[in-house]
């Protein structure tokens, strides 16, 4: 490709026109298995005998899947509102990394730091893994609004599906209606797989495969945590001396040149 053609390539669009690509990009297949999820939210919100607005408010204000799943299912057991509220917010704790490591990518200039607060609310493990895999080949003007676009389709839809679920709940078996939830951690895992080029996600989600149903049998309530914590920590670390090693092999090949 000659140097003019890359340049054509790279040509930034609009802000108008990359928030609709990153509606267009959406409205496949992630669209599809958020919104799926969400139906079988909307249908445990009834199986416990919520109302539907709390369902969609719920996902309204804390968009996080497990996080609410695990809200519903305390409430239902009788759980005070104190450890509801320390189970929420350990679990949605993960949003801190993603959103220290997405921010970088979708800064940009001009725009005030405080609407980054509301834009961050909209992030999402889907509209992390699109942005981390595809923002940082985009031109930085197009960044932000094609994330605007993508997460707040999702987000919406989100709402919608809450909404349908509970008003389905029953055309279909309960078991199948529920286990639409784990749908959408099971295609982040895909995505995941998709973008296994770094050192530090082929080792978490190596060692989360072993140690997740090892650390369950051991220990049911805190498994899941621990698998979290070693698997990604030793990722972190692993990929710190992957890139010390590869830094060190360049200096000394660049010395022996």
């Amino acid at each position: 490709m000659s140097g003019t053609e890359q340049n054509q390539s790279i040509t930034p669009v609009s802000a108008s026109q990359a928030a609709i690509n990153g509606m267009r990009a959406a409205m496949g297949i992630p669209i599809i298995v958020l919104s799926s999820s969400y139906l079988g939210f909307g249908s445990l919100i009834r199986d416990n005998d919520l109302s539907v607005w709390l369902g969609v408010f719920s996902t309204f204000t804390t968009w996080a899947l497990p996080g609410q799943v695990a809200m519903i299912e305390l409430y239902g057991a009788g759980a005070s509102i104190l450890v509801i509220s320390v189970t929420v917010s350990l679990i949605n704790a993960r949003f801190l990394p993603m959103a220290i490591n997405v921010m970088p990518i979708i800064r940009t200039p001009g725009v005030p730091r405080w609407r980054y607060y509301f834009l961050v609310h909209l992030l999402s493990i889907n509209s992390w893994a699109y942005l981390v895999q595809r923002g940082p080949s985009m031109p930085r003007e197009e960044r932000l609004p094609y994330y605007i676009g993508f997460a707040m389709t999702l987000w919406i839809a989100g709402m919608i599906s809450s909404a349908a679920g509970y008003a389905l709940a029953g055309a279909v078996p309960r078991p199948v209606s529920l286990g639409l939830v784990f749908l959408n951690p099971i295609y982040f895992m895909l995505l995941m797989v998709v973008g296994l080029r770094k050192p530090a996600l082929i080792i978490a989600m190596g060692l989360g495969v072993i140690l997740g149903p090892l650390l369950h049998v051991m220990s049911p309530d805190w498994g899941l945590m621990l698998t979290g914590v070693i698997a990604g920590s030793a990722g972190f670390f692993g990929e710190r001396f992957w890139d010390r090693h590869r830094d060190r092999d360049r200096r000394q090949g660049g010395s022996h040149g």
